[in-house]
């Protein structure tokens, strides 16, 4: 899948140069890894950035083990769900919108699909900054940036067991951070908070475990180390202007 694909689906629409995961390792060539229009299907995408760039925030095998064994499983469960049905082409954000009308394996499977691509696309190797805009919301929101970050390490802190924290927009235009359980995500009509998801931090022990083992704390810390900025803020932008695609 071309990274073209993979960020408009998510509802950034730039273009960008597509690479393969973890240089020799297989990447975006693989079996299942389609090429089709983000309108009319579902996809298996290409990380990035290589399995080693991270590092040492996130070490390689953790990155290959996340990415190729847990995120692609809850692909090929998902697709296989939703095969010979409306789901197949239909949007994420629709299919999030009655999810609780679906059957479990939908709702877990399909969170764990769409919030993987997420993650990824909010992770970079490269050194960034929020836009202007987006800091002055933060500020305004939270009152300051560290008071954000403060909060939203919190929730990924305090979520009890598996799950993910979020930075959201609300309907009402105000930046929120919640969290919810396994692969629920805010977006879902069962949320307990919903809103269009800008930034999301796993915190599954597999996202970690490896090399943090039960240091949770210590992997939210490394996380603000690899935040795409970039991505983040342009996801702001689109879901301001109700551009957002999802």
């Amino acid at each position: 899948m071309e990274r073209r694909q993979f960020i408009s689906l998510l509802g950034l629409g730039t273009v960008g140069a597509c690479t393969t995961a973890g240089g020799s390792k297989q990447g975006a060539s693989q079996s299942g890894e389609q090429k089709s229009s983000p309108i009319s299907g579902h996809f298996f995408p290409a990380l990035p950035y290589q399995y080693n760039e991270l590092e040492p925030y996130i070490d390689a095998e953790t990155m290959e083990l996340h990415y190729d064994k847990h995120h692609r499983g809850y692909f090929k469960k998902f697709t296989a769900a939703i095969e010979d049905s409306p789901l197949e082409t239909m949007a994420m954000r629709d299919i999030f919108a009655e999810v609780s009308k679906h059957d479990t394996g939908i709702r877990n499977n399909g969170g764990g699909y769409y919030n993987h691509m997420l993650f990824w696309e909010n992770l970079s190797p490269e050194k960034s900054e929020p836009s202007a805009r987006l800091l002055s919301h933060i500020v305004k929101d939270f009152n300051s940036f560290d008071a954000f970050k403060e909060e939203f390490s919190k929730a990924a802190k305090t979520r009890f067991g598996s799950g993910w924290a979020w930075l959201i927009l609300t309907d009402d235009k105000s930046l929120k951070v919640v969290s919810s359980p396994n692969q629920d995500n805010p977006l879902m009509d069962l949320a307990e908070v919903k809103g269009i998801p800008l930034m999301t931090l796993d915190v599954w022990e597999h996202a970690y475990y490896l090399n943090y083992q039960n240091k949770r704390g210590d992997y939210i810390a490394a996380f603000w180390s690899v935040v795409n900025w970039k991505t983040v803020s342009k996801r702001f932008e689109k879901a301001l202007k109700g551009e957002w695609l999802g």
